[in-house]
């Protein structure tokens, strides 16, 4: 069958695989050790509450990815300019950096309550939340993008006349791009974590809402379901950081972009062959 094998190894439909697989060994687990349905239930059971809720959970995971954009639209927008200034400035560098890692240390479920008694249960504390937990690693890989630029590209952009902003714009930020993307990846996913944080702390929407009100309810089929819905809200915000580092961009180093590299042509052998060389007149040997 050289059409499904075919199908089998699209690189597309391994993460789907793995998931089937992993809900075969969830039930199969559950029958083997008879674990009550009190304690996990069945994934059958998590299906049916998904159909039977499909329309609260998706207008709740809609309220939920609106605060996890704004939050990691507030990331962009602070994060990375503040990262610049501290790449570029010492003295910054030496007043702030030491205050961002610091404030890492602080728990943000701790504050979290906070934002509530200060702007109430509504959308604003979740933006809150999930512009905490993103801010730190945009800010951090930032900052080592600007300064792994090589030396040796900048003196040669002096020696050749350009101006300080030519040279930010042709080699500055695009060798920085890599990590300024990497580090937007990281924090779409700590987006989507402080906005449920934030909902299930204090708020009257979203699926961090639902979590809570399954949580006293002891509705474990509907607290998986809403577990499983918190997958389609990062999903909706991966794809244009994703899709964004794949781009090529003018100056970005080789190594960065999304390219794959191209096969050898079949004329030239992988493993170098001994080749003698001609003899030279009055050569005895």
């Amino acid at each position: 069958y050289p059409m499904l094998r075919k199908l089998l190894l699209l690189p597309a439909l391994r993460p789907f695989l793995l998931i089937i697989l992993l809900l075969v060994l969830w039930d199969l687990a559950i029958r083997v050790f008879k674990i009550p349905a009190y304690l996990i239930p069945r994934p059958e059971e998590v299906v049916r509450q998904l159909v039977s809720e499909w329309s609260r959970l998706l207008r709740e995971s809609w309220k939920t990815t609106q605060a996890t954009l704004c939050g990691f639209g507030l990331t962009i927008l602070i994060g990375i300019p503040l990262a610049m200034v501290i790449a570029y400035s010492r003295l910054v560098e030496s007043y702030v950096y030491p205050l961002l890692v610091f404030s890492q240390s602080i728990p943000k479920v701790a504050i979290a309550p906070l934002f509530v008694v200060w702007f109430g249960f509504g959308i604003f504390p979740k933006i809150i939340s999930a512009f905490l937990l993103g801010f730190f690693p945009v800010v951090v890989s930032t900052v080592m993008g600007f300064k792994s630029v090589e030396p040796d590209m900048l003196d040669l952009a002096r020696s050749m006349g350009a101006s300080r902003l030519q040279t930010f714009f042709k080699i500055s930020l695009p060798q920085a791009l890599p990590a300024i993307f990497s580090g937007l990846k990281v924090s779409i996913t700590l987006a989507v974590v402080g906005a449920v944080v934030g909902e299930f702390v204090g708020s009257n929407s979203g699926i961090g809402y639902v979590l809570q009100v399954a949580n006293g309810n002891f509705d474990l089929p509907l607290m998986f379901a809403a577990l499983v819905c918190c997958h389609p809200s990062a999903c909706c915000c991966s794809p244009p950081s994703t899709w964004s580092s794949a781009c090529r961009f003018p100056g970005m180093p080789r190594s960065a972009r999304c390219s794959r590299p191209r096969r050898a042509p079949f004329f030239i052998s992988r493993s170098p062959r001994h080749v003698p060389l001609p003899a030279t007149p009055g050569d005895t040997s």
